[in-house]
């Protein structure tokens, strides 16, 4: 199953690193996403004490939150919403 996982997050990685060189200045676009998707999980987090959501700082939402940016970390505050964990 780890293998699956790996696989999977070489596909997300591929992805972003692929639509970022559509832009002209293709790092800083990494850059700037992958520091509003920690900024995002950042505020999650210290923000669980009025909304009563928090995310588990882990790996897995680290690399998310990194790869896919702000909309990463939406992506996983659905999948808590849907999925009741």
């Amino acid at each position: 199953m780890t293998a699956g996982w790996a696989a999977l997050a070489a596909v997300l990685l591929l992805a972003a690193s692929g639509a970022a060189t559509l832009n002209e200045h293709p790092v800083r676009s990494a850059m700037a996403g992958a520091l509003c998707g920690l900024g995002a999980l950042g505020a999650v987090n210290l923000l669980a004490g009025w909304t009563g959501v928090s995310l588990p700082m882990n790996c897995a939402a680290a690399y998310v939150s990194v790869v896919l940016g702000a909309p990463g970390v939406a992506l996983m505050l659905a999948l808590r919403m849907v999925l009741g964990a």
